[in-house]
């Protein structure tokens, strides 16, 4: 009996922003969903684009595995993971046995198919993993922008500097991300429309 498929349905267990007041929690299962229908959009916009080349599926799956280790590990909140680099090298190596505890939970077979995604950080991926990391940040800006919406100012700080960091990115998908589709998320359904 092979234990990793039942671990993976316990992502929706783990919630986001332990350290702010949220109006409506956000569990780990939502966030790599969104986070891959991110990467997979930034993909095919570096593609139709930017001339670029990426595989919008594979992106997807990197993001849709991004976090997958926070299944064992829980959700470390961003300031106490970037406080310093001892507690940033630290968690990285939690991180590495989280992974490899997960790979152990399936059968041989099937670890060379999961391997490159849980600890996405081969040459073959190195394109790909920008719009991954872009594509985490933007799932935090509209969890970010959601919460505004709802009055909830604890999360402004986290927006502005999060969407700053997308910009620091300058990754062109991204920004273009920003500037025709995020805005759409400070609307209601009827605005939408």
């Amino acid at each position: 009996m092979f234990h990793f498929y039942a671990m993976l349905s316990r992502m929706k267990y783990i919630n986001r922003w332990g350290l702010m007041r949220n109006t409506r929690s956000e569990n780990l299962c939502e966030h790599s969903f969104e986070t891959a229908v991110l990467a997979h959009a930034l993909a095919v916009l570096r593609n139709s684009r930017f001339g670029g080349h990426a595989d919008p599926e594979r992106t997807a799956v990197l993001a849709l595995f991004h976090d997958a280790s926070e299944i064992l590990t829980g959700d470390l909140p961003t300031p106490v993971k970037y406080y310093n680099p001892k507690i940033r090298t630290a968690y990285r190596e939690v991180e590495a046995v989280a992974q490899n505890k997960l790979l152990s939970l399936l059968p041989d077979d099937l670890k060379p198919s999961y391997e490159p995604v849980l600890a996405a950080n081969g040459d073959s991926d190195r394109d790909l993993l920008p719009l991954v990391k872009a594509a985490d940040k933007l799932s935090a800006i509209i969890k970010c922008m959601e919460e505004s919406r709802m009055g909830n100012t604890e999360f402004s700080k986290a927006e502005a500097t999060l969407l700053q960091a997308v910009r620091d990115m300058h990754l062109p998908e991204a920004d273009c991300f920003v500037e025709e589709f995020l805005p759409s998320y400070r609307l209601t359904l009827d605005e939408q429309d």
